[in-house]
Order: C-alpha cells, then structure tokens, then sequence
C-alpha cells in the first residue's frame, strides 16, 4: 500500500524554518525542509493539521506559534466539530491545530497525535480515483467533499479537500499562483497529481 513517507516544504530558510517548527510545535524530523525561491503567491493549495487531545493543548500550541513570528488567520475558537485555530508560518504554509474536543480533560500539553497533510483539489472525486490508482487506499470519504486515506505507519496522514472550501476553512482567499512549496515522498515514485502537487521516491525507511 502507498502511503505518505515525507513531506518537504521549499521555504527561503530552511535553518530559521527549523527553528519554528522546534519552537511553535516541537516538531523535529517529521516535515522535511528544502531551500528554495520558486516564486508563489497566495494560497499555496494546502494546509498542515495538527491534530491534538483537547483545547488547552490547542491553545498553547497557537500561542507558541504566534510567539515563534506566525500570523494569526483564525483565532483558536469553539466549532460545531470541535476546537480549533490557525496560523500562518513565517515561510508561508499554513498549519491548523484542532481538536475533536470541546473541554479539556487535563493539564495542556504538547502531544501531537497527528499530522494531516489537506490538500486542496479542484474535483476531490476525480483526485480520490487517481491517487486510488497510485496505490493509496481510502479510509474515509465524503461524497465530493472530503476524502482521507490510510495512513498505515506514515508519519503524516493525507487528505482531500475542495480547494474553495480549505481556503474558507483556514481564512483565506482561494486564489493563488505559482508553486506550491510543497513536495510529497512516496513509494510509487515520481508523478503530478491532477492538482499539480509534486511526488518523489522516497520511502519511510529512509525517511526516518
């Protein structure tokens, strides 16, 4: 089965990168970082979630990343799915922290349970049968607006949203030009998907 073994992220600095991703979320080898100057405007297509435990955590993760030189999008706030805000870097991806949960049941902490890469795609029925045909298996699925595959033991999990629709869930405009800054490692070798988001060889023995 086809899964996600990488995911790199072109950013202009790759050490300052680094150093958020340490500082805002305590993250260390799961997104991978490239130096690069490819010329982007607008929204890049995707968005990184962080799945957490409960509010407090949400809380504190945003905080963090505000301190560490992010931008605000969404204020951290109650939902009818749960709990949630979201940030934009200073290398300009776009990360969501949420949770299912609508009380806290302990003391904040900074576990992430999990990292969901969203992409944004024109047709989500058209992108779900041709990553289907790459290999990756399908988890969950939502008609023409949300699918997610199986993660299996990848360290990032990905799904599929409507363009239209991730840009109005992370605050921004949907329209954006040039690369998408974003590069996926897989086992089913080098291709582009119908949206333009780029796949490379990799697996998840060499990307540990």
């Amino acid at each position: 089965m086809t899964s996600i073994a990488s995911v790199t992220l072109d950013v202009a600095d790759p050490a300052a990168t680094q150093r958020f991703h340490t500082a805002a979320f305590g993250l260390d080898k799961q997104i991978r970082l490239r130096a690069s100057d490819a010329p982007t405007s607008g929204f890049r297509g995707f968005t990184l979630a962080l799945t957490v435990s409960q509010p407090a955590t949400v809380n504190g993760l945003v905080g963090a990343a505000l301190d560490a030189g992010a931008t605000s999008l969404k204020p951290a706030a109650k939902s009818l799915w749960g709990y949630g805000g979201v940030v934009q870097a200073p290398d300009g991806t776009i990360w969501k922290i949420a949770t299912s949960a609508k009380k806290d049941s302990g003391p904040a902490t900074r576990q992430i349970d999990e990292i969901v890469l969203l992409l944004g795609v024109a047709d989500v029925a058209a992108s779900k049968r041709f990553y289907v045909e790459h290999g990756l298996a399908v988890a969950k699925s939502f008609g023409r607006m949300y699918v997610e595959f199986v993660a299996g033991s990848s360290p990032v999990k990905l799904a599929l949203y409507r363009r239209r629709a991730l840009a109005k869930d992370v605050g921004v405009a949907p329209g954006g030009t040039g690369s998408h800054r974003l590069t996926i490692g897989g086992d089913s070798g080098h291709f582009t998907d119908p949206d333009g988001f780029a796949w490379e060889a990799a697996s998840l023995a060499t990307a540990k």
